[in-house]
């Protein structure tokens, strides 16, 4: 609820009609408030729509529309019985909305790059500390496809981000995971257009990803941190050299580059 104001003549206050919320979005509110402080904990039943509409005093048809928020937002999920529980939402419920902002928001190669410096050489060194035999046997294994995808500048730039997405894994901590995951709809456009502009690009990025897998199997946390930034600054300097303004929009760079392919 909310009241907003201005000034009107004579220094008297001129205030806008309050604004209520829908009642299905109240709802919505009231039990996702529930299951965030942990009221209802995952996995408890919240009740039937039946109960709910009784509970809330409101019509069916508000109770559902509630409960549709609660479904997409990963919240509340159904049984096979269609009974009603929490439920802990998947990060990819809302990785896509915020990858959504990040291009809504025209974030640039500048704000991506200081954020993936940072991330990234965490990761590496957390993963030196943490990653499992398993983990590095899957690094090794995206490295060989990445080798056979030199000639491939799409097909690598996924098997990049993938590279990055087990490493992360590896490091063993989640909000870190969490974090960088939305970075990904952005990473691809500056690196598949990398890779297509620059014949050296391709190649110099599968070492990097081969010297970080050496440090962590050698449990180097100093060789790995330094191996990724030597990495994330040479991903920069690729940018540059393919003529693109690091502080111009990633999504617009790339369309253009697009539109500007033969």
């Amino acid at each position: 609820m909310k009241a907003e104001v201005k000034g009107g003549r004579s220094g008297s206050r001129v205030f806008k009609p309050i604004t209520i919320a829908p009642g299905y979005k109240l709802v919505a509110d009231a039990i996702e408030q529930q299951i965030v402080s942990g009221q209802v904990r995952p996995g408890e039943a919240i009740g039937t729509e039946a109960e709910l509409v009784q509970q809330f005093g409101v019509n069916r048809s508000t109770v559902r529309e509630g409960i549709r928020l609660l479904e997409q937002s990963g919240l509340i999920r159904r049984d096979s019985k269609r009974r009603l529980h929490a439920a802990v939402p998947h990060y990819d419920s809302f990785v896509s909305d915020v990858s959504r902002a990040f291009v809504l928001n025209e974030i640039t190669f500048r704000e991506l790059w200081e954020a993936t410096m940072a991330i990234e050489t965490m990761v590496a060194e957390l993963a030196a500390e943490r990653i499992s035999p398993e983990g590095l046997a899957e690094l090794e294994d995206n490295l060989e496809r990445s080798r056979t995808a030199l000639a491939k500048p799409a097909q690598l730039a996924l098997l990049d981000i993938e590279f990055h997405a087990l490493l992360s894994k590896g490091a063993g901590n989640r909000v870190l995971q969490f974090a960088r995951e939305p970075e990904n709809k952005l990473f691809f456009p500056t690196t598949e257009m990398l890779f297509r502009r620059n014949a050296e690009a391709p190649q110099r990025n599968v070492q990097a990803h081969a010297a970080i897998v050496d440090a962590l199997r050698r449990k180097d946390k100093a060789d790995a941190a330094l191996w990724m930034r030597r990495h994330i600054n040479d991903w920069k300097k690729g940018f540059e050299r393919i003529n693109k303004s690091i502080d111009q929009p990633i999504d617009r760079a790339y369309a253009e580059d697009l539109k500007s392919t033969p």
